[in-house]
């Protein structure tokens, strides 16, 4: 699916392109990688992905604990 730069993408476009970044965000791409192939900002990623149904991962990265 090829969207223009800045175009609005509304019903069963964004319903498309929610079910396509779900099934390669459930495959292991990261919200980044997607944002990246896609054009669009890390925001507007992970607000289709949650608008999807998506659970989200935790952050990576080293976990810091208490003692």
């Amino acid at each position: 699916m090829e969207i223009a730069k800045g175009q609005r993408i509304t019903g069963p476009d964004r319903d498309v392109l929610g079910t396509t970044l779900s099934k390669k965000y459930l495959a292991g791409a990261s919200i980044r990688d997607l944002a990246s192939e896609t054009g669009r900002s890390y925001g507007f990623v992970h607000r289709i992905l949650v608008d999807s149904g998506v659970k989200l991962r935790g952050r990576g990265g080293a976990t810091v604990r208490k003692k």
